[in-house]
C-alpha cells in the first residue's frame, strides 16, 4: 500500500497510463481513421451518399477517390481577395488540414493578389489555422492589386510561385478574383517562357510547374455567383440583417415610425429579397424586379394597409442597386422622401453597409466554408494539365464542380442584362430559387384578411404536436 502511494509509484502508473492511451489510439487509426468512411464524390466529401449528378459537361470530373488515397506532394497556394465574407476562415483553415494530411505542402498568400506580386507567401502549419473559424474577415487579409492586371504583375507573381515551387492555386473570392485567376492561367506557359529567357529562371527551375491548376470557392454575402445555391458569407449576412432589423422594429413601434433599411446587393437583390421575406417587411427593392411607373402610390398604399390593420411600424427594405424600369436608380433618401411625402410618417434611414460582412460567421458558413474548403484540395490532387480551371459549388446542398469560366459569364451577364434593361434575362440567370422566393414574398404581401367569413362553409383545423406514434396511429 506505501509503494502504491509513493510518489515514484504515481509517476510510473501515469507514464503506463499514457503509453497505452497511446497505443490504443494507434490501433484505432492504424483500423481505422476518422475520414475512412469519407469520400469525395465530385468534389464534396459525403458520408453514404450516392454519386451526385454532374451538372458540369466538363469530363474532368472528380474520380469519386477516396480520401485516403495516395496522392503525390504538390505545393498549393490558397489567398483570399476581393470582398471579405464570414467564413473565409474557415474555407482556408479546412484547405490547409485536408492538404497537410494529404502529404501536401499548402502556402498561405496575403493580401490577395498583391501578395503574389509582392511575395507575401509563407507556409501554412496544422497549428496556424487552428481557432480561426470563429473569426470574421480572412486571417490572410485581402487587397485590391492593380498590378496583377498587367501583365508584368502576372509575370512577377509567376517568378515568385515558381520559386516556392507552386503550381496550384486556389482562390476564395468573387466573379472578378476568379476571372483573373482564370487570366493568370491562360498565360502561366508563356509567363514561364519569357521569364526563362530572361534570366530570371532555369529550364531546371520549372521542371514539373509547366502547368498551373485554379481551383475557385465564391465568397460573397451578396449570393450573386450563378451556377450555387449559396456563396461563403452570404447566411452569416442575412443574419446580421434579420437582427438589426429586430433590434429597429422594437424602437419603430414604440414611437409608430416608418423605417428605410438600405442593405447590400448592387447587382445582386439576394439579401434584400430574403431578409424581407424573414421579417415580413411591407415593401422590398431589388434591382431584379425593378419597379414600373406609378410604384410610389402602390408602394404607400401597402404601407397605409398594414397600419391600418394595427401595425405600429413599417418597414421598407432597399437594395443598393435598386432600379425602376427606366433604369433610374431608387434611393434610400427618395423612399424616405415618398413616405413623408404621401403618408406623413415619422420616417428614418438605417444602412447598415459594412456590418453586413463583419462579425462572426454562422455555423452555416463554417460548414459551407469546411465543405469547400475540402473539395477545393482534391480537385487540385485529382486534376491534370488538360483539367481546365473550376469552381466549388453548391447546388440542392451537393457539392459540385462546375466550369469556373462558364459560372463567371454567366454571373457577368446579369450586369449586363441589368444595363440593357433585360430584367427577365438578369432574373433568369439568378435562378429558379430566386425567382420561386420573390413571387413568394410577392404572394405574401398580396394575403389580406377577408372583410366577411362565411360561417357555412367555416372549416376548423386542429393542430396536434407529438411524436408518440399511438397517437399518431389514431388520427
Amino acid at each position: 500500500a506505501r509503494k502504491r502511494s509513493s510518489p515514484v509509484f504515481a509517476a510510473v502508473q501515469d507514464n503506463m497510463g499514457a503509453l497505452v492511451a497511446r497505443l490504443i489510439w494507434t490501433a484505432f487509426r492504424a483500423r481505422r481513421s476518422p475520414l475512412q468512411d469519407t469520400t469525395v464524390t465530385d468534389g464534396a466529401i459525403y458520408k453514404r451518399h450516392k454519386r451526385p449528378r454532374i451538372v458540369s459537361d466538363q469530363s474532368d470530373a472528380y474520380s469519386g477517390s477516396n480520401i485516403q488515397e495516395e496522392h503525390h506532394c504538390q505545393a498549393i497556394g490558397i489567398l483570399t481577395s476581393g470582398g471579405d465574407s464570414q467564413g473565409m476562415n474557415a474555407a482556408v483553415r479546412a484547405a490547409t488540414r485536408v492538404a497537410i494530411f494529404k502529404g501536401c505542402r499548402i502556402f498561405g498568400i496575403r493580401e490577395g493578389y498583391q501578395g503574389l506580386v509582392s511575395n507575401l507567401i509563407e507556409e501554412l502549419s496544422w497549428e496556424q489555422v487552428s481557432g480561426i473559424m470563429k473569426l470574421g474577415g480572412t486571417v490572410l487579409g485581402t487587397a485590391r492589386c492593380d498590378q496583377f492586371r498587367k501583365r508584368e504583375g502576372r509575370l512577377l507573381a509567376a517568378k515568385n510561385l515558381i520559386q516556392h515551387g507552386i503550381n496550384n492555386l486556389v482562390v476564395v473570392g468573387g466573379d472578378g478574383s476568379l476571372t483573373g485567376a482564370n487570366i493568370f492561367r491562360s498565360e502561366w506557359e508563356g509567363l514561364l517562357q519569357e521569364l526563362v529567357e530572361k534570366n530570371e529562371l532555369k529550364d531546371t527551375d520549372i521542371t514539373g510547374l509547366e502547368h498551373l491548376n485554379i481551383v475557385g470557392m465564391v465568397g460573397s454575402i451578396d449570393n450573386d455567383f450563378c451556377g450555387t445555391d449559396i456563396t461563403i458569407g452570404t447566411d452569416s449576412a442575412l443574419h446580421r440583417i434579420v437582427e438589426a432589423v429586430d433590434a429597429i422594429t422594437s424602437t419603430a413601434a414604440s414611437h409608430q415610425r416608418s423605417f428605410v433599411m438600405e442593405v447590400m446587393g448592387r447587382h445582386c437583390g439576394y439579401l434584400a429579397l430574403m431578409s424581407g421575406l424573414a421579417v415580413g417587411a411591407d415593401w422590398v427593392l431589388i434591382p431584379e424586379d425593378p419597379l414600373s411607373e406609378g410604384w410610389e402610390s402602390k408602394m404607400c398604399a401597402e404601407v397605409k394597409r398594414a397600419r391600418d390593420g394595427g401595425r405600429r411600424y413599417s418597414l421598407v427594405i432597399v437594395a443598393e442597386g435598386a432600379v425602376d424600369d427606366q433604369g433610374s436608380a431608387i434611393t434610400s433618401q427618395r423612399v424616405r422622401q415618398v413616405i413623408e411625402t404621401e403618408l406623413k410618417h415619422d420616417t428614418r434611414i438605417t444602412v447598415l453597409g459594412h456590418v453586413q460582412r463583419g462579425g462572426t460567421p454562422s455555423a452555416y458558413d463554417r460548414i459551407l466554408g469546411c465543405r469547400y474548403g475540402a473539395a477545393a484540395v482534391m480537385a487540385i490532387l485529382n486534376a491534370t494539365p488538360e483539367t481546365p480551371s473550376c469552381v466549388i459549388t453548391m447546388q440542392g446542398n451537393r457539392i459540385q464542380k462546375l466550369s469556373l469560366m462558364e459560372c463567371v459569364n454567366k454571373t457577368q451577364d446579369v450586369g449586363v442584362a441589368l444595363k440593357s434593361k433585360d430584367y427577365a434575362q438578369a432574373l433568369d440567370c439568378r435562378g429558379r430559387s430566386f425567382a420561386n422566393n420573390l413571387s413568394l414574398y410577392k404572394k405574401l404581401r398580396a394575403v389580406q384578411p377577408p372583410d366577411k367569413v362565411d360561417e357555412s362553409n367555416r372549416v376548423s383545423i386542429t393542430c396536434v404536436k407529438t411524436t408518440n406514434p399511438k397517437v399518431l396511429a389514431r388520427l
